[in-house]
């Protein structure tokens, strides 16, 4: 019998990076030490991650057709992910970032052109058929308009036409509801178990707390929150999850921590390269090695440890060959 899939809902984008000795001034010229085109966005890195790790798995999300989307489809082909839930779109342009990588201590700078390329919808979803999967991962996107990851507009293009406010958030708790029904008729062995990543700090994704049996909440959001730590944030925002779900931070070089219904804190320290050279993607390794770990069977205490160690071997690397 087939293995399930593990299944990575959210967005790809064309990833073009320049690495740099040094972050350079504005306004100024330099040489870069190298440039790559690489496939990027949370789910597509996520998908990259757990393939690495030897997990079966399948990435949903929109593409637009043309020679950014044959480049990013032949990359996910060349991982062994499966891309037959693709949702290819007649309409917009695939994402693309510009993406300044600091040799000197790993940074990362994202510059993204966000596009007018339409989201999965439930209605995509509905076409899933859901007993392929022992796990399905949500990234939780509201995209607005063309912004940059460090919150600047990109002037660039033509003009868009703004996205109503929560709308791709709605989409999503329709397909995490579709799951949740699918699961009342399922036997404890075949439910499928669903984490969700609470990644941007708007009042409208917040609704994805209460969804999951997983819900990991990012840095960003935590600190929107006023929280100082990532034990800080569980304990205030863990009422927000359903009965039953753990919570998840990680807190960079802190390391991470999760709080279950148990109401036990469980801490993992963070494991550094010697020398960090890129964090791009990072998060979406530490995400996916969570997942994979908890998907084998492992304690969550394992998963956290796990996830810590290869995302921590991942920012001394550029980009992910050699995680594992």
């Amino acid at each position: 019998m087939e293995e399930k899939q593990i299944l990575c809902v959210g967005l790809v984008v064309l990833d073009i990076i320049s690495v740099v000795d040094k972050y350079p001034e504005e306004d100024t010229d330099r040489r870069c030490l190298s440039q790559r085109w690489q496939r990027g966005g949370n789910a597509s890195n996520s998908c990259t991650v757990l393939s690495l790790l030897g997990a079966p798995c399948a990435f949903m999300g929109s593409l637009a057709p043309g020679h950014v989307a044959d480049f990013l489809v032949a990359d996910f082909r060349r991982r062994g992910v499966d891309v037959s839930h693709v949702a290819w779109q007649s309409g917009g342009e695939t994402p693309l970032s510009c993406c300044i990588v600091n040799n000197s201590n790993g940074s990362r700078t994202i510059v993204l052109y966000d596009t007018n390329l339409p989201d999965v919808s439930a209605k995509d979803f509905e076409k899933v058929d859901l007993t392929r999967f022992k796990w399905i991962h949500i990234e939780s996107s509201n995209r607005e308009g063309r912004m940059s990851q460090t919150g600047r507009q990109c002037p660039a293009g033509p003009e868009l036409p703004a996205l109503p406010q929560g709308r791709n958030a709605l989409e999503q708790v329709k397909m995490l509801q579709r799951i949740e029904q699918h699961n009342a008729r399922q036997p404890p062995e075949q439910k499928i178990q669903v984490s969700v990543e609470v990644e941007k700090p708007r009042e409208e994704l917040f609704q994805l707390f209460g969804y999951g049996d997983m819900v990991f909440v990012s840095k960003d959001v935590a600190k929107h929150f006023g929280f100082r730590s990532s034990a800080e944030a569980l304990r205030g925002l863990y009422g927000r999850v359903r009965k039953g779900a753990t919570l998840i931070c990680a807190w960079a070089e802190e390391g991470a921590d999760a709080l279950g219904p148990d109401g036990q804190l469980i801490h993992s320290d963070a494991f550094p390269p010697p020398r960090v050279v890129d964090t791009l993607g990072a998060g979406d390794t530490f995400n996916a090695s969570v997942i994979f770990s908890l998907s084998q069977g492992k304690s969550i205490q394992e998963a956290l440890r796990f996830g810590c160690q290869v995302a921590g071997k991942k920012c001394g690397l550029q980009g992910y060959d050699g995680i594992v």
